[in-house]
């Protein structure tokens, strides 16, 4: 134990992402799927006798022990990790190439959910297990990169709370952050409580009728926002509304940066409480399914009351479950909702869909997106300018964080969406030239940048499958995915030329 945790970070990770693969090869071998079982048993057994040749090697080599050297390596492994788990992937489904299996890992592992599987029953079993599997793991992974090296370097939605402090003092935390130590403290004290509540909402969803594979993957994709399903997503699923509302309330985990860390923080439900991204989302499933109610309400006031009450309840239902699986860029389908939307009379939603996944959940959470923290700032110095506007003279009562977060804070925000935004447009602009609609490239560079892989599907009209983009298109989104991950700041910080030189 003490070799393993003196190999480089990189090792580690790939170690324990190949180790994983043992799962669906136990799940094969209950299944008597003998090929499936043998396959992962070569790959996976062969991967980590190579890795442990590597860590041999290795052994002894010392690192810069800084946030900034293990930012270059998060980037290298969402390159790497993927190349090792599609092999035995591209090994058992022989219909597509090694680098469409790539993308299905990469889309799992950074917790897109995009599929080139439209129907589920092409790949076998265990193969749905290893892609919830691997989009748990990257889940896990981005909680603890968050909070052990985004928070030092002031990225990642941190440099809200950051602006004002100075650029002195974020060089002196990233010159003295013991990022090693802070990855093995936050790993030790996130791990149980992520794999807590994956367990007990599995349970919850067995009991609710769900079989055992299709509860254990959709547990895992609530947890890790990935939205991959093996059954097509929750129209497949026997639980029903039960398992809906039992997935609603576990996505508030991808809301708040203090969800993971209750066990710890006494203050818990004092920071729940006061939590400005808690407070948005709850304003966000307020307003939408009321809007679309109201719409309704005012173009069809004269239906029998009674008759619509049933309409009512599961309209109103899958307006609020989208919601709040599309701003957590989980990407599950009510089975409400295309009642709500015929209810509503919207017969195209995607624009509030798309918006939703980009505006993304909290900070230091498995979600994606611009984060919660950012549209908040932007909120409130939109606020105060608008009061300015009546009186330019007036002075704003409030604390001196509030006062940052409104001004330095929405300044860092707006750089950060303008980021987005430009990077969005590139991307868009670079899946039109492979031949891929305007719209269709809007859609699908909004779902790889907010992670929301199953936008493409609930959004699109003319949406025909990703497996019908070309290999340069898929390039294009992986580049995406991972760009949407680590956010540009942190990808910036990365290619930045001082950090080489």
């Amino acid at each position: 134990m003490a070799w393993l945790r003196s190999l480089p970070l990189f090792v580690q990770l790939l170690g324990f992402a190949v180790a994983m693969m043992y799962l669906p090869m136990v799940f094969a071998i209950r299944l008597e799927d003998w090929d499936v079982a043998r396959t992962f048993f070569y790959y996976t057994t062969f991967l980590l006798i190579l890795l442990g040749l590597v860590g041999i090697a290795v052994t002894g080599y010392s690192a810069p022990n800084t946030a900034r050297n293990y930012l270059v390596t998060v980037f290298a492994s969402f390159l790497t990790i993927p190349a090792l788990l599609a092999l035995p992937f591209n090994y058992l489904v022989t219909s597509i190439t090694y680098f469409q299996a790539y993308f299905e890992m990469l889309s799992s592992l950074t917790t897109t959910g995009a599929t080139l599987f439209d129907d589920p029953t092409i790949v076998p079993a265990p193969l749905h297990l290893m892609r919830a599997i691997v989009g748990w793991v990257g889940g896990f992974f981005i909680l603890v990169v968050a909070m052990a090296i985004f928070a030092p370097l002031n990225i990642g939605g941190f440099e809200i709370f950051a602006a004002g402090q100075g650029t002195q003092k974020s060089s002196n935390q990233i010159a003295s952050a013991d990022a090693k130590q802070r990855l093995a403290r936050y790993a030790e004290q996130i791990f149980p409580i992520y794999l807590a509540v994956t367990a007990l909402l599995t349970l919850t969803l067995l009991v609710a009728g769900d079989r055992t594979l299709v509860a254990v993957s959709h547990a895992m994709s609530i947890v890790s926002t990935s939205g991959i399903s093996p059954v097509g997503g929750l129209e497949g699923a026997s639980s029903g509304y039960a398992g809906e509302v039992l997935m609603f309330l576990f996505l508030f985990f991808a809301v708040s940066r203090h969800s993971f860390f209750f066990a710890s923080d006494r203050e818990f439900f004092q920071n729940i409480k006061l939590d400005k991204e808690i407070n948005l989302t709850l304003a966000c499933l307020i307003i939408i399914p009321f809007l679309l109610f109201l719409r309704h309400w005012t173009a069809a006031y004269e239906v029998s009351a009674g008759a619509e009450v049933p309409s009512v309840l599961a309209a109103i239902w899958g307006a609020v479950f989208m919601v709040m699986s599309f701003l957590t860029t989980t990407g599950f389908e009510s089975a409400a909702w295309e009642g709500a939307r015929n209810w509503s009379g919207l017969g195209t939603t995607g624009l509030i869909l798309m918006s939703l996944s980009v505006m993304g959940g909290g900070i230091a959470t498995t979600a994606g997106g611009v984060k919660l923290l950012r549209v908040y700032a932007l909120y409130k110095h939109s606020q105060r300018e608008i009061q300015r506007l009546n009186h330019p003279n007036s002075i704003a009562g409030s604390s001196r964080r509030v006062r940052l977060i409104r001004r330095e804070g929405a300044q860092i925000a707006w750089i950060f969406l303008m980021l987005f935004v430009l990077s969005l447009g590139l991307t868009a602009l670079a899946l039109s030239a492979t031949g891929i609609g305007f719209a269709d490239s809007l859609l699908f560079a909004t779902a790889g940048m907010s992670n929301t892989g199953p936008l493409a599907h609930a959004a699109g009209e003319s949406f025909t499958g990703y497996a019908n983009i070309s290999d340069l298109g898929k390039l294009i989104l992986c580049v995406a995915m991972i760009l949407g991950r680590l956010e540009a700041l942190a990808v910036i910080a990365v290619l930045n030329p001082n950090y080489w030189r």
